[in-house]
């Protein structure tokens, strides 16, 4: 077999990065790093928003890096986070901003959107968890505070659906991205009309749901002069999540996963929803993964805490620091990592001391305090998670499984298997990266399938063990 190069474009909250990906002679999967950015969250007007052009723009000037350094990719897939999206008009532009998923115009909507279906009957279809700013919650917001964006919308795209269409002019919805917006039927695996009929979004606006692996087509010919080359654009797991579930180089069948990022995204593989009533009280999502597998997780606030600490003491401290520091530290305060207190504050620093304070703890002081208060709680709240896991599943888990950015920090990998009780598994780091590479190698015929991925991953990367 001819060997063929692949890049994933995975672009996260804080940023996105370019990595390309192949196998050697031997079947190893070797990667590298070709361009790096920051993403953020812009003021536009009133409204936090995405700057999706400026983003667009970083996905050209990474694929002409690949083209300057003599490395054309076969095939590009691109993910990102969930919920968010554009409307676009009939013209194919974009109808107004991409309001991000932190801005306030989901406050209150989950009130509108229960005077039209109740929480209990949308979860029972949707499965997914309540969180504010989930894709339904936002639409309502964006009807009553843009109507004229809204009216004139011809289609929603999410952020990787619409940087797909950008790259080679054809609109799709990928299933596992789409199935963040509470508005796809969990057992059906496609948009739910009960739902989007009863909160009056015009049905038009949504198009076809595809799943992991649908090859679009080529560049258009603006991105073909652009970057320089020719190439297949493939939608791969485009939820970041999704891709990375699929990195997981888990050995048993019992094991819990975390990818570990902004968001702690916790749970496991599943081949059926899980739609109860307890399932819901839980705060467990079931969203869609490759080959319509469920990620049966929740989400918990992660590693933003200590990013939103970081940012306030201007940046000064390292990350590898802020594990030091937190060792060195005496602090025991725990506190609920979940508090909606925690989504957008003016001061994480103040409410996390102000949280302790509240429950009768000690307030952290420096950044060693705060940052062991962070790890502590988070490995609290992963306990608490893998409890209800056993529970509503019926399964004995047996180890986790840690992916992403957050698998590095060796501290609170410690924290996290000794809270649990569990041995845990860490690594590799660009997990979701992994997973949308190996998706896109499995439509090459690359790898045969699912299964293949996750022996090529696990075979390649080092995974350290820590045990509880």
């Amino acid at each position: 077999m001819i060997a063929t190069t692949h890049l994933a474009i995975d672009i996260g909250a804080s940023g996105g990065r370019h990595i390309l990906g192949w196998l050697d002679t031997a079947g190893k999967l070797c990667t590298e790093e070709v361009h790096r950015f920051p993403n953020e969250i812009v003021q536009i007007g009133e409204q936090q928003c995405w700057d999706i052009d400026a983003l667009f723009g970083e996905v050209i000037t990474g694929l002409r890096k690949c083209f300057d350094l003599g490395k054309i990719p076969d095939s590009v897939g691109i993910d990102t986070w969930g919920v968010d999206f554009v409307l676009l008009g009939s013209d194919g532009n974009i109808a107004g901003p991409a309001v991000a998923y932190r801005d306030n115009r989901t406050d209150k909507m989950d009130i509108e959107v229960a005077k039209c279906i109740a929480d209990d009957e949308l979860y029972s279809r949707s499965g997914l968890q309540k969180m504010f700013f989930n894709t339904i919650y936002q639409l309502v917001g964006a009807r009553v505070q843009n109507p004229e964006y809204f009216d004139g919308a011809r289609r929603l795209l999410f952020m990787p659906d619409y940087l797909h269409y950008k790259l080679c002019g054809v609109m799709k919805n990928e299933y596992t991205i789409s199935s963040t917006s509470g508005l796809v039927n969990a057992v059906d695996k496609t948009w739910d009309d009960e739902i989007i009929n009863r909160c009056g979004f015009p049905r038009k606006i949504f198009g076809e749901i595809v799943p992991a692996g649908t090859i679009l087509g080529g560049f258009t010919d603006d991105v073909k002069n652009a970057v320089g080359f020719d190439c297949k654009v493939i939608m791969p797991p485009s939820h970041d999540t999704a891709s990375a579930f699929l990195a997981v180089p888990a050995k048993s069948e019992r094991s819990v996963y975390i990818s570990s990022g902004t968001w702690s995204l916790m749970g496991a593989p599943l081949h059926e929803p899980i739609t109860s009533e307890a399932s819901r009280l839980a705060e467990f999502t079931n969203e869609g993964g490759y080959e319509y597998r469920y990620r049966y997780l929740t989400n918990i606030a992660g590693l933003w805490l200590l990013q939103s600490v970081r940012k306030e003491m201007s940046d000064n401290i390292e990350y590898a620091e802020f594990v030091a520091l937190a060792r060195a530290s005496a602090c025991e305060s725990i506190f609920n990592v979940n508090d909606e207190r925690f989504a957008a504050p003016d001061s994480m620093i103040d409410e996390i001391r102000s949280a302790c304070r509240d429950l009768g703890q000690a307030e952290p002081q420096g950044p060693g305090d705060l940052a062991r208060s962070i790890f502590r709680s988070l490995a609290a709240s992963y306990a608490k998670t893998i409890s209800s896991l056993k529970e509503l599943t019926g399964i004995e888990y047996d180890c986790i499984n840690i992916i992403g950015g957050g698998s590095q920090n060796e501290f609170l990998n410690e924290l996290t298997a000794k809270a649990c009780g569990l041995p845990v598994y860490a690594g590799p780091t660009e997990g979701t990266a992994l997973g949308n590479i190996t998706c896109q190698m499995i439509s090459f015929g690359v790898l045969p399938d699912y299964m293949s991925a996750k022996d090529t991953i696990r075979k390649s990367f080092d995974v350290k063990e820590v045990l509880p």
